[in-house]
């Protein structure tokens, strides 16, 4: 009895101890794709103003309908907002989704909103306003706490200055208790470890610029900087937000996964979190604590 009292103080005093500290858990788990090809279905059915259009939407249909296999059902308002709209996936987090209220953002003059519409069949199924602002500057037109959910897909890869700005700002509009649904590609992926040994491009998913004589070559911002698993889950947290989970998966077509996978594991390095496409599920806690300026994307701090 003595022996097992002592053991029972050791490990009281060890937890003790521990509890002082941020122990990192596992938290990479795939979740279902739950109403995937319901999703997929209907975002196919959209009309497009062209044949460039649609098969630009035909290459992203995954991403975008796994994207939105995430989003949680409408709980309080039922307020949603996308940041960087392509209009894409505002219309099915309404027509599919069942949010009542769904905002878009998109790159523009403070102050100004245009309104769109999105028609299947010729037939008008979707509207709804997007707000033109700079995410990384300017205050977001919301109130505190407005939208229960909130999307940030294949936007923060774009930021030329101050991506924190645009963390900080979505956990502002979000309620507490909301759900921050945020994609972006992996410099730590299979594929850009391939293009690193290859020598055969940037490991950088992508990381050309738009034609300078385009028409969206003012507007369109090229990825800046891609992030690592851990340094996007570090970005997340320090504005606030709880990882419920953070996971990636291989982008199908590439043909690098298996023998880089192999390369890793022979050399004793993870492949965990190696997938080209990272997908972060964070929730607003109040009271936790924030840092505006992480060391590791800010210089001088």
């Amino acid at each position: 009895m003595p022996l097992i009292r002592s053991l029972r103080d050791i490990l009281v005093k060890a937890d003790e101890k521990l509890s002082h500290f941020d122990v990192q858990k596992p938290i990479e788990s795939i979740p279902p794709r739950d109403r995937y090809d319901e999703i997929a279905a209907f975002v196919r059915s959209m009309d497009q103003p062209d044949d460039a259009a649609r098969n630009y939407l035909e290459i992203h249909i995954p991403r975008v309908a796994r994207t939105l296999t995430l989003v949680p059902p409408p709980k309080s308002s039922g307020r949603i907002l996308e940041m960087g709209t392509y209009m894409h996936m505002a219309p099915p987090l309404q027509c599919v989704l069942g949010y009542k209220e769904v905002r878009g953002t998109y790159f523009g003059p403070l102050g100004k909103v245009d309104e769109k519409t999105v028609t299947v069949g010729g037939r008008e199924v979707f509207r709804c306003f997007v707000d033109l602002f700079n995410a990384e500057k300017d205050p977001y037109p919301y109130e505190d706490g407005h939208f229960e959910t909130v999307l940030a897909c294949e936007i923060f890869e774009h930021m030329i200055n101050d991506p924190m700005h645009m963390l900080f700002e979505m956990h502002r509009v979000m309620e507490d208790g909301g759900t921050l649904i945020l994609t972006t590609p992996n410099v730590a992926s299979f594929l850009a470890v391939a293009r690193v040994l290859e020598q055969s491009g940037n490991p950088q998913l992508y990381s050309k610029f738009p034609y300078p004589h385009g028409e969206a070559s003012e507007t369109e911002i090229p990825h800046v900087r891609e992030y690592t698993p851990n340094e996007l889950r570090e970005a997340v947290e320090s504005a606030g937000f709880e990882v419920s989970n953070l996971f990636t998966e291989v982008i199908p077509g590439y043909g690098t996964d298996m023998w880089v996978k192999d390369f890793l594991e022979r050399n004793g390095y993870s492949t965990a979190l190696r997938g080209e496409q990272m997908y972060c599920i964070a929730t607003k806690r109040s009271g936790r604590k924030t840092v505006r300026y992480p060391h590791f994307l800010y210089e001088g701090c």
